[in-house]
């Protein structure tokens, strides 16, 4: 068997589709996003599931892991969608959060180049507000920096799906002509 087998393959965007989600799983506990900590842990417990399936050669468990990819796919177009205010959506809603509090993106304040100032809040506004936090001369913008999060989600996804109906496909062969002899 070769280094460079579909299952091989499929080991290694699993490790690294572990690697991008709990590097965004980090990023997300620190601007208490609560629906994409949700989905985030979810997404890890999949990968797992199906890094496992590829090592055990369990082709069921692989399934479960595509089919994942698919949901995992369209969460993250609802989230790049979200961010560039796509049909309606806000990113200065408190979706993400659940509605539970007024916490967002940490990289809104954090980014790169970032320059965080806290203002003495206005008599009219209430002291849990963040509008009292400037930030100026970021590089990117935060909703770009959350935008391409996804996008990298999306891509390790797209080749995670590919690679898995691969490798079920080879199993199912296997299997096939192993009863067969």
């Amino acid at each position: 068997m070769g280094c460079c087998t579909g299952r091989c393959s499929l080991i290694c965007l699993c490790a690294l589709q572990l690697i991008s989600a709990l590097e965004r799983q980090i990023f997300d506990f620190l601007g208490f996003q609560w629906a994409p900590i949700l989905g985030n842990f979810l997404h890890i417990i999949v990968v797992i599931l199906g890094l496992f399936g590829t090592i055990q050669y369990r082709p069921r468990y692989i399934m479960v892991y595509s089919v994942w990819t698919a949901l995992w796919i369209t969460w993250n177009v609802f989230i790049i969608c979200f961010y560039l205010e796509v049909g309606g959506l806000s990113k200065d809603t408190d979706l993400m959060t659940f509605n539970i509090s007024v916490h967002r993106s940490w990289w809104r304040e954090h980014g790169p180049g970032c320059v965080r100032r806290v203002l003495p809040p206005s008599a009219h506004s209430m002291m849990d507000d963040y509008t009292y936090v400037s930030v100026t001369g970021c590089v990117v913008d935060f909703q770009y920096l959350e935008v391409i999060h996804s996008a990298v989600q999306i891509l390790l996804s797209l080749v995670g799906f590919v690679y898995a109906c691969y490798v079920i496909s080879i199993s199912m062969e296997e299997e096939d002509t192993c009863r067969n002899k």
